[in-house]
């Protein structure tokens, strides 16, 4: 049988064992003695067999190659390190004129670097670099030659534009900086790595324009990386709790792109890029509400049409955050304002169902959000088969079965498509719909009014380092709201950033003139 307390006392058993504890502990300096170095590094990588320690001779003189299978390019390994530090050859075998040679004749298709802490070349062979050892040399040649398996550039799934680029970011970081600086071909664009996870290792790629960020933000956002306390970084998403504001909200102040197109130009308007390896996603702070309901294609027609979208992603928005429970509250306390025609049918259907109005929305919304989440997470193959299971269980048998009502069949079916027109929001209208389900089945639209008036509260108190969540509505900006919900065209909009800082007196890096 399966003892539990057994399995602690194994586990306890193993973090006591003098031989892990010895294999956490990394020696600051590197030993002058191949033999003693090899020994820490077994002794720290236990028995992985990816490690690959290849033990040979320069002119007579101990060295060793170490390096992590499946990390590294096999070709550029070959040709740019190994054949031509073998080939060194010297009359007498001096350790220390081997290791400067190997140092100095290195092929040009990858860098090397000397480090003297074991530390260090530990985490380069974690990032998959090889390391090279000479017997009698306190230090370590490090040559990179990383050669990862990667996911190639494929079209973003989540952000599909008709007329805007097909390429999104991938899982390798420098592809994503790639990808980049292709579309801004400026100097000033700065890329800078910090590290995260005590132990992932996560690399984080801090992007911004020297010119255009502010430099209090730049600073912030480090800090808060540098003191973010996490032991891995499963994706971009761990790292958001710690650049979003600290009062609490329904909404985040950091907003997540998978195109390079749209991480360019928020760069381009100042704002502060994090790019975490492994992950396809890009953060972007700060972030505005607003924001969620723009789109690539807004930018690439004309105005008037670009108006149109976002006043109809708008109206989606309240149609998926309030039509229910308007519904529930209208049913139940204010049968008043239906039109006498359409009022007898929604009460025939009423007498037809046995549960009370809101159970019934509650219960609807439930099995919707049940079917999205088993299409979501099943393999794609299967997802038409739930589809038509879900369609057929909710839309004719719970209907003829007198379980759910016809008319709250179509707020649901109404609500479903209001929430995939706007994607981002799509977590926040999920929950904030039951709350006010649950607000106009027990007090009717007083509750609604004033759990919306409570949204709206916290929405205009929330900041994005520093800047307001709700701008430029609240307060208002009368240069920020040319492109808010009226989008005032490439003409006016082009060379934004540049008159604004004219009009305010201000150079291009920020200071007052």
């Amino acid at each position: 049988m399966f003892s539990l307390k057994k399995l602690l006392k194994k586990s306890e058993m193993h973090l006591s064992d003098p031989v892990s504890s010895e294999a956490d502990e990394i020696p600051c300096g590197i030993n002058p003695s191949i033999a003693e170095n090899i020994t820490v590094l077994r002794c720290l990588f236990g028995e992985s067999f990816d490690l690959i320690i290849k033990e040979t001779r320069i002119s007579g003189v101990k060295a060793a190659f170490v390096v992590l299978d499946g990390m590294y390019d096999n070709l550029l390994v070959s040709q740019a390190v190994v054949n031509p530090v073998l080939k060194i050859r010297i009359e007498s075998p001096d350790p220390q004129k081997i290791f400067k040679l190997a140092a100095e004749y290195k092929a040009t298709e990858c860098d090397s670097q000397e480090v003297s802490d074991m530390s260090d070349a530990v985490d380069r062979l974690l990032s998959g670099c090889i390391l090279l050892f000479v017997d009698g040399v306190n230090k370590c040649l490090i040559f990179s030659v990383q050669g990862y398996p990667k996911k190639s550039i494929d079209p973003p799934e989540s952000e599909t534009q008709e007329q805007g680029s097909h390429e999104g970011f991938a899982d390798m970081y420098k592809d994503n900086v790639t990808l980049v600086r292709r579309r801004l071909k400026s100097p000033y664009i700065r890329f800078e790595t910090l590290t995260a996870g005590e132990t992932s290792n996560t690399t984080l790629c801090v992007c911004y324009h020297s010119k255009r960020a502010d430099p209090k933000i730049v600073s912030s956002v480090k800090s808060k990386l540098q003191t973010a306390s996490l032991d891995i970084v499963p994706g971009a998403g761990a790292i958001r709790p710690f650049l979003e504001s600290k009062r609490p909200s329904f909404f985040t102040s950091v907003g997540t792109t998978e195109r390079p197109d749209v991480f360019a130009a928020k760069l381009s308007e100042g704002r502060v890029g994090i790019i975490v390896d492994g992950t396809p996603y890009a953060l972007i702070v700060p972030y505005l509400f607003i924001e969620n309901f723009h789109s690539l294609d807004d930018y690439l027609s004309r105005p008037y049409y670009t108006l149109m979208s976002r006043i109809l992603k708008i109206i989606c928005f309240f149609t998926a955050v309030l039509l229910p429970g308007a519904y529930v509250a209208a049913g139940t306390y204010h049968q008043e304002i239906f039109p006498p025609d359409v009022i007898s049918g929604i009460a025939s259907s009423l007498q037809n169902t046995p549960f009370p109005l809101v159970i019934e929305a509650l219960v609807i919304h439930l099995i919707y959000e049940i079917v999205r989440e088993a299409g979501l997470r099943m393999p794609k193959s299967m997802g038409h088969a739930v589809s038509i299971v879900g369609a057929l269980v909710i839309g004719d048998a719970a209907v003829t079965a007198g379980l759910i009502s016809a008319p709250m069949l179509i707020v649901v079916a109404l609500t479903a498509i209001c929430t995939a027109v706007i994607f981002p929001l799509q977590q926040p209208a999920s929950v904030l719909r039951l709350i006010f389900i649950f607000a106009g089945g027990f007090f009717g639209f007083y509750g609604i009014i004033l759990g919306f008036s409570v949204i709206v509260i916290n929405l205009c108190s929330v900041s994005s380092f520093g800047v307001p969540f709700t701008s430029p509505v609240s307060p208002f900006d009368v240069y920020g709201s040319r492109d808010s919900i009226i989008f005032a065209g490439w003409r006016k909009t082009g060379s934004r950033f540049m008159q604004i800082q004219k009009l305010r007196g201000s150079d291009a890096n920020g200071n007052k003139s």
